[in-house]
Parts: C-alpha cells; structure tokens; sequence
C-alpha cells in the first residue's frame, strides 16, 4: 500500500499531477482545492495518498493532510460515494467544511459538490453523521502529524541547504479537538458536543480554544 509520497511534480493535469519521486512518475488524482494550494510545476511536494484497486483499475489520489484522508476513506464508505465523488465534496467543503456540514446535518452543503444529489448528500449525511465527531476530534492530533506542509528530503538532499519546518500544527484543528475533549469530559455526548462546536466554528472560523468551549457551554445550557 501506498501511503505518502514525496518528489517534484513534473506535470499538472485538470484533476492530477505528475510526482517524479526518485525517477519514478506517479500519477495522482487530486480536489480543485488541492491542485490550487500544490507548488508550481517544478517544484517538490509531499500527498498522503489512497490507492484503489481494481480488476482493470490502479489510481492514486492525494491529500495534503492525514484528517482529509480519513475524511475520503469515510465518504467513499458511502454507498453511491466513490472517489471521484469523495473528491468533489472535499474540493467543495476542504475538511473541516465537510466535518461541519455532516455534523450539523446540512445535506445542502454537500450536495453542492459537483455531481452529487440530494439523494446522496442526505444519504451522506445519515450514514456519517454519527462518525463526523470522532474525526473532528482527532483533527489537533492528526495535524501534529501531518503539517506543515510535507518538505521534501530529495529537494534537501539536492540543495545541501538545512530545511526549514514551519510549525507543527494546526491551531484551528488544535482548538476544535481540545474544546471536544473539554466538552466530552464535562459529561457532553460526543454527538452533541461536536454539532455545538461546528455551529461556532461556522460563525467564528478564527474561534480559540477557550472561545469555543465557552460559546459551546452557553449554547448546550438549558433554555429558560
């Protein structure tokens, strides 16, 4: 299984990019989203990636982070959601936009990748909707994994030059993840825990820890 990738991208597709990796060319098959965000043609990148087999069929696609790879293995979990589909909602949403709309049960927002339904955005909904918290609060731990941004050890290796890490994480997923812990251990269902955060998240994106976990309290509080 082919998990990570790392080397110069060669040639930019529509929907892939051509990684030469020791002289070896892999095609990968990534979101709008993440094409926009790779480097230039030329330069090196690093993709998680997702291999699918098939009796006629090998393809790779590719994620910058470990939490969008969770995220396409989830949707294609989904009957009628293949990778092609799974793409079309992480290119639309990213991560945490699907993690929110899942979780507060907003089939609408799905539904606006291209080529997926009403049908299917609610079918996604339904079957992930109790699955969504437990990613959102794995986001923190998975981004101390995964950023920065993969560096790549043959461009270091070329160059001589000591590469430079930017910091390890993420403090958006950080936030959300310890302000699920903070909620959880209070004695909050995981379920409820995770609509109220992504309810926050999706009027304050910027919201920190201690902003989210306060909000989210008020909002969890009994009425009247």
């Amino acid at each position: 299984m082919i998990g990570r990738l790392a080397g110069r991208i060669d040639y930019r597709g529509p929907d892939h990019v051509l990684l030469d990796v020791n002289g070896v060319g892999y095609i990968v098959y990534v979101s709008e989203r993440t094409l926009m965000e790779l480097p230039a043609t030329g330069e090196f990148a690093a993709l998680y990636t997702d291999l699918v087999v098939r009796e006629d069929l090998l393809q790779l696609y590719g994620f910058p982070s470990l939490q969008e790879k969770e995220w396409h293995r989830l949707l294609t979990s989904v009957q009628g959601i293949g990778a092609k589909a799974s793409m079309a909602i992480l290119g639309a949403l990213g991560p945490d936009g699907t993690a929110r709309a899942i979780t507060l049960g907003d089939w609408s927002a799905i539904r606006a990748a291209p080529g997926v339904g009403p049908k299917l955005a609610q079918r996604v909904v339904n079957e992930l909707k109790d699955k969504a918290p437990t990613i959102m609060a794995m986001a923190g731990s998975l981004d101390q994994v995964i950023e920065p941004k993969p560096i790549n050890a043959l461009a270091t290796a070329q160059s001589g030059a000591e590469t430079r890490q930017k910091p390890t994480a993420s403090p958006r997923a950080a936030a959300q993840s310890e302000a699920l812990s903070a909620l959880t251990n209070l004695g909050y269902q995981q379920g409820e825990a995770a609509a109220a955060v992504a309810r926050i998240l999706t009027d304050d994106p910027e919201a920190d820890t201690s902003a989210l976990i306060h909000a989210a309290l008020k909002s969890l509080a009994p009425k009247g």
